[in-house]
């Protein structure tokens, strides 16, 4: 039996849970005058990333995020045709996440998007080079089959954290299509929406084909 549509539904449910809490939590840091504060904004994504990956890893990998779909499904650990109704998906549930933030807050006006405050070129080699060492990480702990799924949760969560506290004030630290769509999406500011698909889907692809080349 073909469990892609509840693969997909986890797909989505996962982004909806990353986008909503993340971008969440800077609304609140907006709006509360900085009391989240940046460490809790990075805490938030990745704790949230690990929480989903517990929670849906073992329906749908809990990828939530096009650029590791992408590098997945180049290491053929993801069927090559279910590719883009998992990007669809993620999309979707990041969509539904900032109209739900929007919901909340109608008065804030960028719901945690992502923008280069570094500039153009060196948000997107910052994009890409922490994609790229997110999927360099994600498919070492994935490809360690004695991890338990808390230990992988905890290494990814990390990492995000981490990169998120590091590029966070310059370039918004996305590495995930999704999680910069949605915002730019209800926002209505899809300018530089085009840095943050493809410098993290570059940057993964990169990975996923030097992995694959591995002695």
């Amino acid at each position: 039996m073909d469990r892609l549509p509840l693969r997909c539904l986890a797909e989505g449910a996962g982004t909806f849970v990353l986008v909503f809490f993340g971008t969440g939590a800077i609304v609140v840091d907006d709006v509360t005058g900085g009391r989240v504060t940046p460490l809790g904004v990075a805490l938030a994504f990745g704790l949230t990333v690990a929480l989903v990956i517990v929670w849906l890893g073992g329906v749908s990998g809990a990828h939530i995020n096009p650029a590791v779909s992408l590098g997945m499904a180049l290491q053929r650990r993801l069927a090559r045709r279910d590719l883009l109704p998992y990007v669809a998906a993620q999309l979707a549930g990041a969509g539904l996440a900032s109209w739900a933030l929007r919901a909340l807050a109608p008065q804030h006006g960028t719901l945690g998007r992502t923008e280069p405050s570094a500039g153009v070129g060196s948000t997107f080699g910052l994009e890409l080079a922490m994609t790229a060492l997110l999927m360099a990480v994600i498919l070492e702990v994935s490809s360690r089959r004695r991890w338990p799924r808390w230990a992988v949760a905890l290494a990814v969560g990390a990492t995000v954290s981490v990169e998120a506290f590091f590029g966070g004030p310059s370039t918004g630290a996305s590495m995930n299509p999704a999680r910069s769509f949605g915002p730019a999406l209800v926002s209505g500011e899809l300018g530089f929406l085009w840095i943050y698909f493809t410098a993290p889907l570059l940057g993964a692809l990169g990975v996923s084909l030097a992995w694959r080349s591995r002695p």
